[in-house]
């Protein structure tokens, strides 16, 4: 029905309108009062071509990763009144979308072993104030044009420092390893630390468990399937991949090097580390 007004409209000159709104079944005075709104059209159309121009600025700015509830809420932020379904329909109807990513996330916490599970000593008890009292260790994944880059890292709970760390293109056992020997190289703990991980085979396997009872380190695992038990390396990788990683677009793989080195392309993980522990320590009740 649309598509009848403006033909009548373009033929007016040629035909007689009362005759065309006869033949197409079209009332006349809808067609006039159609006509009569032109203007007022092309203004809305005028302000929807503005909009859609400004959600591709702020899209543009996001490095295309924003979808519509976080356009609409840099909108409102600048003091538009839209609503988020008219966001997300002018998204749609101008093909502004986020990529999608097509690689399956890789799993680095394997619990589907027969080896030995260390109870939780932490039990969530993250309040720390001694140095080299608890350790948390996890293992996470970088996306590169050439693969996963597998990153292992040991935080300190009462620092909320990263004080080891290792990387791989391949996830294997001797990553965690590698990570806990550079945190105990350089920090030379006393006896009694407590070393909690999940239960992925990495951190349960014998060599491992090994390297912590050589150094007095009693082993602590969370409870199966519960991320929480491990929150604050959750975390910090979440920070860590904001920072470094996601919005960067694609990037040739680091060649992983020996836990030694100082010049990894992830020697930034100590400052990420530190940052990360300014911001806890300002969020724990009682600190100023």
């Amino acid at each position: 029905m649309n598509a009848k007004l403006p033909f009548i409209a373009a033929h007016a000159t040629e035909h007689a309108v009362r005759l065309m709104c006869r033949i197409l079944s079209v009332s006349p005075s809808w067609f006039h009062a159609w006509r009569a709104a032109t203007p007022e059209r092309a203004a809305r159309q005028a302000a929807r071509d503005e909009m859609v121009a400004r959600i591709r600025a702020i899209f543009a700015e996001s490095r295309a990763r924003y979808g519509a509830p976080r356009i609409h809420a840099e909108l409102v932020a600048q003091g538009e009144r839209i609503a988020r379904k008219t966001v997300a329909k002018l998204m749609k109807r101008n093909d502004i979308r986020p990529q999608r990513r097509g690689r399956r996330v890789p799993r680095t916490t394997d619990s589907r072993h027969k080896l030995g599970i260390a109870p939780n000593l932490l039990a969530r008890n993250f309040q720390v104030g001694t140095p080299d009292t608890v350790w948390l260790a996890d293992i996470s994944y970088v996306p590169t044009d050439e693969g996963w880059l597998y990153l292992a890292a040991v935080k300190d709970m009462a620092t909320m420092e990263i004080v080891g760390w290792s990387m791989s293109d391949r996830l294997k056992g001797s990553l965690a390893i590698d990570a806990m020997r550079m945190a105990l190289r350089n920090r030379r703990p006393p006896p009694g630390l407590i070393c909690h991980s999940d239960r992925g085979v990495q951190y349960a396997s014998g060599d491992y468990r090994r390297l912590l009872k050589a150094h007095g380190a009693p082993a602590s695992m969370s409870g199966k399937g519960n991320c929480l038990d491990n929150a604050p390396m959750e975390s910090f990788f979440g920070s860590l991949k904001t920072e470094l990683v996601h919005g960067h677009g694609s990037r040739p793989a680091a060649k992983p090097r020996p836990p030694s080195s100082n010049t990894s392309p992830f020697s930034t993980i100590a400052n990420a580390g530190t940052r990360a522990s300014a911001t806890e320590r300002r969020s724990r009740p009682g600190s100023t």
